[in-house]
């Protein structure tokens, strides 16, 4: 299977399935000398970690990392480091059924017409868990971008048609939707409750602010550090959108209303902004402002309603999906965003690096 990897000099490649021994990712490309440990990574995973609340899968997993190598007395020594978790809960024999079938809004039915059979307990490859390797490596890209004054902070901005009203970020981490508004999520979980009554799930939309960006990251053309963006958060199985700054609303705008004006910030007089519809990012090259992006995730397609389908007989069925999923991904998908938020930025800033002597 191609398309494993991902970045050009900090490069990751994640291995494993679903329900296999273990999961995990290999890193090329870390500089010598981060201190890095399990305990460091492993808040990280925790994030993403399934059964934290009645909104995910009840599927327990530990997810404890182990570090395998390119390590050495607490820090980095420039060689690859591997990583990995082992699977510990599966219960394979709930998805023995879906073997002659595809589930609506699953990639069955394409895994099966680009290899000939699939691996279909939990999903194998295309499953959610398969992220764990990102998580894990963005934490040691996450590492990298704070020693640099770089931070990365994703938050639910909407579940289903609720959307947030006031951002107070110490609260992403105080509720189970990640949601930075207090009263988006209590309405927002009394719509989950009766989506999960009825059997089925809901969406929503994710938002990342980078802060601490200099200007000049990126390259232009196919190298767009934008387009890189949009590459890696499309790589997220669930994203079915991405927009940087203002995003699709500026086709309803004026190039006069569009236009950010450039500034001198009277407090460091440095060139800035005096608004950011551009989201950060200007011709693929940050601009030293703040990059703001959001990603559309799709409801869960596992869902206990009727639907229909067809098995590989081509014989039209009904089915109710069973086992333990999520009903909506959205929450757990936060810290996901943010890990490749942080692989994209690392890979750029070292690229920069062997561009010039000095950032």
């Amino acid at each position: 299977m191609a398309g494993s990897s991902f970045g050009t000099i900090f490069r990751i490649t994640t291995f494993g399935e679903s329900h296999g021994k273990a999961i995990g990712v290999t890193v090329d490309g870390c500089p010598a000398g981060l201190p890095l440990s399990e305990s460091l990574i492993q808040p990280y995973l925790d994030r993403r970690a399934p059964g934290q609340s009645k909104f995910s899968t009840p599927r327990k997993e530990g997810d404890a990392v182990e570090i395998l190598s390119g390590v050495f007395e607490g820090k980095t020594t420039g060689t690859p480091i591997m990583m990995m978790v082992h699977n510990k809960n599966q219960q394979s024999k709930d998805y023995s059924e879906i073997a002659s079938y595809y589930r609506p809004g699953h990639a069955d039915y394409c895994f099966d017409q680009k290899y000939g059979f699939r691996d279909y307990r939990g999903g194998g490859r295309s499953s959610g868990r398969e992220t764990i390797g990102r998580v894990a490596a963005g934490a040691i890209a996450d590492l990298l971008l704070k020693s640099m004054g770089i931070t990365v902070t994703a938050y639910a901005k909407s579940i289903g048609p609720i959307i947030c009203e006031t951002y107070d970020f110490s609260q992403i981490e105080q509720n189970p939707l990640r949601m930075p508004d207090a009263n988006a999520f209590s309405k927002a979980e009394d719509y989950l409750v009766e989506c999960m009554e009825k059997g089925d799930s809901a969406g929503g939309i994710i938002e990342c602010i980078i802060r601490g960006v200099p200007a000049g990251i990126g390259d232009p053309v196919f190298e767009k550090l934008d387009a890189n963006l949009a590459k890696a958060i499309f790589s997220i199985g669930a994203v079915k959108g991405f927009e940087i700054g203002d995003g699709f609303a500026v086709a309803n705008m004026l190039g006069s209303e569009n236009n950010d004006a450039f500034v001198i910030d009277p407090q460091t007089g440095s060139v800035t902004k005096s608004t950011n519809h551009a989201g950060g990012i200007l011709g693929g090259i940050s601009d030293g402002t703040p990059i703001i992006f959001r990603a559309a995730v799709k409801p869960t397609p596992s869902i206990s309603r009727p639907q229909q389908t067809v098995n590989r007989d081509h014989e039209e069925i009904t089915v109710s999906i069973k086992g333990r999923h999520d009903p909506i991904i959205v929450p757990r998908a936060v810290p996901v965003v943010e890990a490749m938020t942080c692989l994209t930025l690392v890979d750029a800033i070292l690229l920069q690096k062997a561009l010039t002597a000095d950032l």
